[in-house]
């Protein structure tokens, strides 16, 4: 039976297949073929080939005014085009707090040639694109997914959306309440992480880089306007601090368009002013912060808990140190008490073998690794009963003093698998590979392939 479908998909409806089907269905039998074996008769199929390394290498391209272009080829029909621009909160030392924050959500709104975000969809639509914006401490990145032959027109909106943006008083007053509203959403989620992360940061790198506030302080809100905007985006938003990234084209089509869209554009703000950007580097003070506010939102199922997060400077990314620092995250795992699941979930990390099985009252142990161009933060966020806040900071505690020891053979080639195969299935995904692209280029000028990485980690 198996053959038969097997034929049946291979050859459609072709009369030799029907001949072959009768022989096989009437119970005659061909003593001399196999499945697999070639059938008689039957041309050979023509296989898609990929030569050597030659589709996997990151191509890139710097244009006259300095801005650079990367592409990655990847079979489909679909594409994730993107401009990263080397600006973000921790660019705000000369500012209020909040600008990165601000323009991601101003990000594909009206600009010169689209009266609004609905025309701006509307056009993407046509080619089954989505756009989004998303800012970090030191990246802002404007992206877009749609059909490859819709291309022209998704890089002539980004020029149009990072470049020429309209910035009307009105959408900066809907910006101001959506910045608002994610703040008092902010402080209400269950989940502590986001903000834990702020404060961590604030304590290690106090009043500095990436110390500072990644969303607008609430004083700030309605300082944050269309000239102030306008400054800052004179300084930080030029030709030599971008990158157009793509993923699913060819690299000439991509550049084609980036000459006809980002080489001689002025921006709306006037001529850029690159030096005025602040070039300061990431101090390490270290420090503490508490948030002592008593949240209690009445009789909820969510049990009152503790979240603290301690950690420790680590590396830039730029160091050779980054990929064991990846691995030692990675050996330290940890998550929630109510996760399910086997070794794939990290239930065989250090946290969870060493804090979470042994003591049934900690909610939560997790190891994060941030780490930024110059600097970077190893910590562990934990969770439990406000009555046991003493005995988990010291658990947390031993368990950093512990990682200088020796790591057992068995867990170390534990983690350093699972971190080469989260490394390869996340690389799978196209938005994930054109982040990756981006983000390599935009920070070091070149880019490591998926290969060259997991060698690294194996040693």
């Amino acid at each position: 039976k198996a053959g038969h479908y097997m034929i049946l998909n291979y050859l459609g409806s072709t009369t030799h297949f029907w001949d072959l089907y009768r022989k096989y269905s009437s119970g005659s039998r061909y003593p001399n073929i196999s499945l697999s074996a070639p059938l008689p008769g039957i041309p050979k199929p023509v296989f898609a080939s990929v030569d050597g390394h030659e589709q996997c290498e990151t191509k890139i391209t710097t244009l006259e005014n300095g801005l650079k272009v990367a592409s990655q080829n990847k079979f489909g029909q679909f594409c994730t085009v993107g401009i990263l621009v080397n600006s973000g909160s921790r660019h705000e030392t000369k500012y209020p707090s909040g600008i990165a924050h601000f323009l991601e959500k101003l990000a594909f709104s009206s600009t010169a040639q689209y009266g609004s975000k609905d025309e701006i969809l509307l056009t993407l639509e046509k080619h089954g694109g989505i756009c989004d914006c998303q800012t970090s401490r030191d990246t802002t990145m404007y992206a877009v997914s749609a059909e490859v032959k819709g291309l022209d027109t998704v890089v002539s909106l980004l020029s149009d959306a990072v470049l020429q943006p309209r910035l009307l008083d009105e959408e900066i007053e809907m910006t101001r309440m959506a910045v608002r509203f994610e703040l008092e959403d902010l402080n209400m989620r269950p989940d502590p992480e986001p903000l834990l992360t702020e404060m961590i940061h604030a304590a290690a790198y106090r009043g500095n880089t990436v110390g500072l506030p990644r969303f607008c302080p609430v004083d700030n809100v309605e300082k944050i306007d269309k000239k102030l905007l306008h400054t800052y985006l004179r300084s930080y938003y030029c030709p030599e601090r971008m990158v157009l990234a793509g993923v699913g084209i060819e690299h000439e089509q991509l550049v084609a368009c980036a000459r006809k869209y980002l080489l001689d554009v002025k921006p709306v703000w006037g001529a850029s002013t690159p030096t005025n950007v602040d070039l300061s580097v990431a101090q390490y003070t270290g420090g503490i912060v508490r948030d002592m506010s008593d949240v209690s939102l009445g009789p909820t199922p969510i049990p009152e808990l503790t979240h603290i997060m301690i950690g420790l400077e680590s590396c830039s990314f730029l160091e050779e140190d980054f990929i064991p620092f990846a691995v030692l995250n990675m050996m330290m795992g940890g998550g929630g008490s109510f996760s399910a699941g086997g070794p794939g979930k990290g239930m065989f990390t250090r946290l969870y073998l060493n804090v979470l099985n042994r003591h049934h009252w900690m909610y939560n142990a997790t190891s994060y690794h941030h780490s930024y161009e110059d600097s970077g933060l190893l910590c562990i966020h934990a969770s439990a009963d406000p009555r046991q806040v003493r005995e988990m900071v010291e658990i947390i505690t031993r368990e950093f003093i512990q990682m200088a020891g020796t790591a057992g053979e068995m867990e170390l080639a534990r983690a350093k698998t699972q971190l080469k195969s989260m490394l390869m299935m996340n690389l799978e995904s196209r938005p994930v590979i054109f982040e990756d692209v981006g983000r390599q280029v935009l920070a070091t000028g070149k880019r490591k392939l998926p290969h060259e990485l997991c060698d690294l980690i194996s040693e």
